[in-house]
């Protein structure tokens, strides 16, 4: 006896398709709001014994996101990391937010009420103009965190101490510091310190902020390479150049004359343009733990 072959009707392939789309589509918000925790370790012979095991917690490209009401997914997040002090390494805001000021001092005040917070600038801050970018560094200021503009503040522990130096977005005033200025102010004031360097372009450590002589340098901007697949370094940047480097976790220099230079580049959290969603690609919270070796 033959068999009946079952029919297959128009609307049940489209009900079929439609619930692939939705799972694609819950896969994509879920990769794009649901915060990953990552734990690395920097280890150093220079570090100082005081500063042995010491937690930082990095944030980067937030483009004004919130993660929960009033971002209290993201505030949990920074809590159970149980950091000794937390890095914010550009594009707080986002060069289209209409309120950048107040959501600036939102994030500021509850970070530092975690742990001792340092900011520097990135190019999205800029992208509104130095009078709006005076406001967001007040008001950062007012929240209790610490605004490094091509400065560099000591760090103390047990009698020992490292530097947090930061410097402002290539994008700010044309007269600005430097970087080299700010190097040479450092080595004026310290013999052979260890220093830790906050640069929000991940671009530039090739070339300018490798050759500054930090133990460490903290960037972002790359957004992780927005999407990424395994065994990448991303598939495309922000600028929508194909397969850029420097992208997630740690790197060294690979400028000649150069050799031992570190930097670690965060995937960041938010999105900007708001199309470019993340894939494979959650938004990142970091924790870099310090360790004497």
């Amino acid at each position: 006896m033959a068999k009946r072959r079952r029919s297959h009707s128009p609307l049940s392939a489209l009900m079929r398709w439609l619930l692939v789309l939705a799972a694609l589509a819950l896969f994509v918000y879920w990769g794009n709001t649901d915060i990953k925790t990552d734990a690395v370790t920097y280890t150093s012979p220079a570090l100082p014994a005081a500063f042995d095991g010491l937690r930082i917690v990095q944030l980067s490209d937030l483009h004004n996101r919130e993660f929960g009401q009033d971002n209290a997914e993201l505030y949990k997040a920074v809590e159970n990391a149980a950091p000794d002090v937390i890095f914010l390494t550009g594009d707080l805001v986002d060069e289209y937010a209409a309120e950048p000021v107040p959501y600036a001092r939102s994030v500021g005040a509850a970070l530092s009420a975690i742990a001792p917070t340092y900011y520097v600038t990135g190019n999205h801050e800029w992208a509104h103009g130095n009078a709006v970018v005076e406001e967001i560094k007040a008001a950062l200021r007012e929240a209790g965190v610490t605004v490094l503009s091509n400065e560099f503040v000591p760090l103390e522990r047990d009698g020992d101490a490292i530097l947090i130096a930061g410097i402002d977005d290539p994008n700010g005033y044309a007269d600005q510091k430097t970087p080299d200025g700010l190097a040479e102010e450092i080595y004026s004031a310290y013999d052979d310190p260890f220093w830790l360097l906050l640069a929000h372009r991940n671009n530039l450590f090739n070339g300018r902020y490798c050759r500054l002589g930090a133990d460490l340098t903290f960037s972002g901007h790359a957004h992780g390479g927005i999407w990424r697949l395994p065994f990448t370094d991303g598939l495309v940047d922000t600028n929508l150049h194909f397969l850029p480097s420097f992208t997630s976790g740690f790197y060294r220099c690979t400028d000649e004359d150069c050799e031992g230079a570190e930097v670690f580049v965060s995937r960041g959290l938010g999105n900007s343009p708001r199309w470019a969603f993340r894939l494979f690609n959650r938004p990142q919270v970091v924790v870099i733990t310090l360790k004497k070796g």
